[in-house]
């Protein structure tokens, strides 16, 4: 039994997040921009956390959960074009886009094996790969790193506050999420302040 379309997560949701934060000012100094910013990017992980959570409880196969993320992935990860007065938050769209990346491979990786490795030698590994400028090799330790937060395993709230900017530290800010969306998945709204 699959669930039906648009059950886990739809364009209109996703062009909601989007209509906000181009209507508000976004400072990332500010406490409630900061808020706004990590409800947009959570509400999204939340979704990616209730397929894998129906496909461990069996509501969905392996390849209808891989569906359902590639259908949620297709409407978050296309490019979004905003005007020219809006380039920062686009910025910070792409930045939320890009920890995404990471969450969707983790939920794929976690359906698709059951090979699990530690958290922290993940990350470890991808900063050396993204040092050597393997970025692909990167992606694929965050991923392994996010298979086993998905199956239980906590990766510490302090990593990645020292990180340079780049992929890895976009990527383990999404693996965050998923680890509290994995804990909680309780859906958040839009409207909400």
């Amino acid at each position: 039994m699959s669930a039906p379309e648009g059950e886990y997560y739809t364009e209109e949701r996703w062009q909601n997040w989007i209509d906000r934060l181009t209507t508000e000012e976004i400072d990332l100094e500010d406490e409630e921009s900061g808020r706004l910013l990590q409800n947009f990017q959570d509400d999204t992980v939340i979704a990616i956390a209730k397929i894998v959570s129906d496909f461990e409880e069996g509501v969905l196969e392996d390849e209808t959960a891989l569906t359902e993320l590639a259908d949620v992935r297709e409407i978050v990860l296309s490019e979004v074009e905003l005007d020219s007065d809006n380039e920062n938050t686009l910025m910070l769209i792409n930045a939320v886009q890009t920890a995404l990346v990471c969450v969707f491979y983790a939920a794929e990786e976690f359906i698709v094996t059951d090979e699990r490795a530690g958290v922290e030698e993940c990350i470890d590994a991808a900063r050396e790969a993204e040092q050597d400028e393997e970025i692909e090799a990167a992606l694929e330790f965050c991923a392994k790193a996010g298979a086993s937060i998905i199956d239980g395993a906590e990766l510490d709230p302090s990593t990645g506050e020292e990180f340079e900017y780049g992929p890895v530290a976009d990527w383990v800010t999404g693996l965050r999420s998923l680890q509290v969306a994995m804990a909680d998945p309780e859906v958040v709204e839009p409207e909400d302040e």
